[in-house]
């Protein structure tokens, strides 16, 4: 299939994987910033990684030796997807700090920045009230751009401190490089959304295997019917293709595909997990899935007010398993849970319902290994008789 990737040793092959996994996972990849010390291997390797991810998801890698861009398709409608440190404001900031940047030179400071991110928010017909809520969300979006390494605070700091002062570096390389989708062809925001997420040249081949490489859960009623229908007959060349590429291991089922990362470096939300929404989730997933059968589809419909009564129970019947914080407003928790299992992909809302994905069966309690009290575990049945090494060894030595 990748005819570079094919000709490659063993060893080089699986640095090959490494690195892909590390772009998945750090689209924009720095010498100085987390995982920074494999970019000397990805530019090695840039030509095979490129083949690779223009072969098999249709994406864009541009690589440097200062950093690494692999430019995958924007999320779409999904709001599951996105920076959790940024509300929509905050990326409404950040888009505008993005045009602010652009012809501003190398260096700026934040007072002018700020003047020009208002400046440009006016322009766009977008109202700024300076209010803390709305500081708090323009600094959001300047420390993520700090954490992208776009800017540098190289005197003072960037802070919600309306007479705090610094010096700001722009990175010019980069930030030529952070925007993904094609500006030029969108005369909309909307419209720059659907281009963004448009499937690669290879149409329904790279839609599908995008949602299954970015997507935990990908069910076949969730796809359209000529996805459904590709994916049903490649499913098993496909889980291959996965492991093979990207160290990813699916479980396939009727209703669709589950995919995970056994070293759980791609896993954006590890489940289970500590804390108390993450626990309570997890204890709800049975309640929940008993409460009604499942649709045609396999999936199980609850309830507001399902949700509710099983948060409500488990809090009742274990009071001194949860942090008093996360349990002390029960209407708070309950939609901790449900952003929780949206996140997972194993809920959605559908017609004012809830529908909880057949995946969640995943997490239903198994019984062990372990035997009932007084009853001792049978021996294994004797091997039949037999040659052996040592009567083969005995058999030489007469």
């Amino acid at each position: 299939m990748i005819a570079t990737f094919d000709d490659l040793p063993d060893i080089d092959a699986a640095n090959v994987v490494r690195c892909a996994r590390v772009l998945l996972r750090r689209p924009l990849l720095r010498a100085d910033g987390p995982d920074g010390d494999l970019l000397p291997m990805i530019y090695r390797q840039r030509t095979v990684l490129q083949e690779l991810f223009a072969s098999l998801l249709g994406y864009r890698l541009v690589v440097e030796r200062r950093f690494a861009r692999l430019y995958k398709s924007g999320p779409g409608a999904d709001a599951t997807r996105g920076e959790a440190s940024l509300s929509p404001r905050g990326y409404a900031y950040l888009a505008l700090t993005l045009a602010a940047l652009t012809g501003i030179g190398r260096q700026v400071l934040l007072s002018r920045l700020v003047s020009d991110i208002r400046a440009a928010a006016a322009e766009a017909d977008i109202p700024v009230v300076d209010d803390p809520a709305d500081r708090r969300a323009l600094t959001a979006a300047l420390r993520h751009l700090v954490a992208l390494g776009v800017i540098t605070e190289t005197e003072g700091s960037v802070t919600a401190d309306a007479i705090a002062e610094a010096l700001i570096t722009i990175d010019t390389d980069l930030l030529g490089q952070l925007v993904a989708g094609p500006l030029g062809e969108a005369d909309s925001p909307q419209r720059l959304v659907e281009l963004a997420a448009a499937a690669g040249p290879r149409n329904v081949a790279h839609a599908v295997r995008r949602r299954l490489v970015e997507d935990p859960v990908v069910l076949y009623d969730d796809l359209p019917p000529e996805q459904a229908a590709w994916l049903r007959e490649h499913v098993v060349a496909e889980s291959r293709l996965l492991e093979r590429f990207f160290g990813l291991v699916s479980e396939c089922r009727a209703e669709g595909v589950v995919v995970c990362d056994p070293e759980d470096y791609l896993t954006d939300v590890a489940f289970p997990g500590p804390g108390t929404v993450a626990r309570i989730t997890l204890l709800a997933l049975p309640k929940l899935l008993s409460r009604a059968e499942p649709d045609c589809s396999g999936r199980h419909p609850v309830t507001w007010q399902d949700l509710t009564d099983v948060c409500q129970e488990l809090v009742d019947s274990y009071p001194a398993a949860w942090s008093r914080q996360a349990t002390e407003d029960h209407q708070d928790l309950v939609h901790a849970v449900v952003a929780l299992l949206r996140r997972l992909g194993l809920v959605q809302e559908h017609d004012g319902r809830w529908l909880l994905s057949p995946a969640a069966h995943r997490w239903l309690p198994q019984p062990d290994a372990t035997p009932a009290p007084g009853r001792e575990p049978q021996p294994p049945a004797p091997e039949p008789a037999g040659w052996s090494l040592f009567d083969e060894m005995e058999e030489d030595s007469r």
